[in-house]
């Protein structure tokens, strides 16, 4: 496989890859604020008094119910405060990895003190939306992030604009998303099989990262302890010990420490730590139950976590879907290859789920994230099994069509236009619980 000859079209998967499979510390929508709250506070010198966020109602979704990491603390506010008091601009996705203990206590007081707010942004026509406006004692900044959690489209200082995306600009720097409008997954299939493995290796450190998340997950009871809590019915004997099990729980248990809070990053996928998750840990331990090598489960890695970016790439970035689904369904596809290889058998594996976990529904980010990633992944490895004895939800049957890019199109075009009032109907219902 590593013989082949270089293709230059490859260079854009792996720019792809590069894009959107990277490290993040918490759940992206609170940590989004966070970095345009530690942006902002970049531009001023002087003690942070106070700060305002403006937000989209798909990111106020998202952030309502998940737990910031290092404070024990659920909610935008907490990661707007300490994004502006302890924030790393420059880290990304990862702006909270070195917060402070004190910046830590100084957030939880700014809060109690009711120094800090987060409203909606009305009118809002952005999914992803994020302003943060950060307050000294006579100076102010704001921080504005639209379309992607670490879009920065804009930074005033004192009202005066000291940054702006242009339009132009931006535009003319290629997105290497849209050319996988033209690429398939038997074009995916063809780059993974045959593409050298040293320029693919890079992939193994999302197996190395959400690994150790899965590992603190086992090793207290974070969130909703969906993991432990199997281990222990493992134990009890009231689950079976094998490889089914082993799937779901340590996939699991990686989600409950992400959405429990710990200060351990997950490698996302598609601006997701879940989606990286459910990608990946499927695939490290069906490698590790068929003994593979490092080349081996590369491979797959790259085909699960690709396939995944490939058909999110045709979902809006925060939906009433659970992109959980698609992120494993891109597992069921790494791990078909590792156990059969043929195409026929991925993309029948594709079409079962798309038949069975297609109405999942996104109610926010939160502990319970848990649970769908659990049965996204128990979904994924029933698809496989069904189409390792040839077997498949067929054309004829829901939503599901006879060749799989159109059950691909089939699902985004629900998520896309269909899903949207569903959306709607969400956000409503969790707008009034708070």
């Amino acid at each position: 496989m590593s013989d082949a000859k270089w293709n230059p079209e490859w260079e854009r998967f792996i720019q792809i890859v590069r894009q959107e499979v990277k490290p993040a510390l918490g759940c992206t929508e609170p940590v989004s604020l966070a970095l345009a709250s530690a942006t902002a506070a970049a531009q001023l010198s002087g003690r942070i008094e106070r700060v305002a966020c403006f937000v989209s109602p798909n990111l106020l979704k998202n952030g309502m119910g998940v737990t910031v990491p290092g404070t024990g603390m659920v909610g935008l506010p907490i990661a707007a405060a300490l994004g502006a008091l302890g924030g790393d601009a420059a880290a990304g996705l990862e702006v909270l990895k070195a917060a402070s203990p004190e910046a830590i206590a100084d957030a939880k007081a700014m809060l109690a003190e009711g120094r800090v707010c987060v409203r909606l942004q009305d009118p809002c026509s952005e999914i992803l939306y994020a302003r943060a406006c950060v307050y000294t004692a006579n100076s102010h900044a704001s921080v504005t992030i639209e379309g992607d959690h670490t879009r920065i489209v804009r930074i005033e200082k004192q009202g005066e604009t000291v940054f702006q995306l242009c339009d132009q600009v931006d535009e003319s720097r290629e997105d290497p998303l849209v050319s996988l409008s033209q690429a398939t997954l038997r074009d995916i299939l063809a780059f993974i099989e045959q593409a050298p493995f040293e320029r693919i290796r890079f992939i193994l450190d999302a197996a190395r990262i959400n690994d150790a998340l899965s590992r603190e997950g086992l090793s207290r009871e974070w969130g909703l302890h969906i993991g432990t809590t199997l281990q222990k019915q493992c134990d009890r004997g009231l689950l079976a010990k094998d490889l089914s099990s082993a799937i779901v729980i340590r996939t699991s248990a990686a989600s409950d420490a992400r959405m429990g809070g710990a200060s351990l990053p997950a490698m996302s996928n598609s601006g997701s730590g879940n989606q990286g998750i459910a990608a990946t840990l499927p695939v490290v331990v069906l490698a590790e139950f068929l003994s593979e090598g490092d080349e081996r489960l590369a491979r797959a890695l790259m085909l699960s976590h690709l396939s995944a970016i490939y058909i999110h790439s045709q979902l809006p970035r925060l939906s009433a879907l659970c992109a959980a689904t698609t992120a494993a369904m891109g597992a069921a596809a790494g791990m078909t290859w590792l156990m059969d290889g043929r195409y026929d058998t991925l993309a029948s594996a594709i079409s079962s789920m798309i038949g069975d976990v297609s109405g999942m529904i996104c109610d926010g980010a939160s502990n319970s994230c848990a649970m769908k990633v659990s049965t996204s992944v128990s979904s994924a490895w029933k698809a496989v099994l069904m189409a390792l004895d040839e077997t498949a939800v067929t054309g004829k049957e829901g939503i599901v069509a006879h060749d799989v890019e159109q059950s691909i199109a089939n699902l985004c075009a629900l998520a896309c236009r269909a899903m949207q009032e569903t959306d709607r109907q969400i956000i409503d219902i969790m707008a009034h619980k708070a």
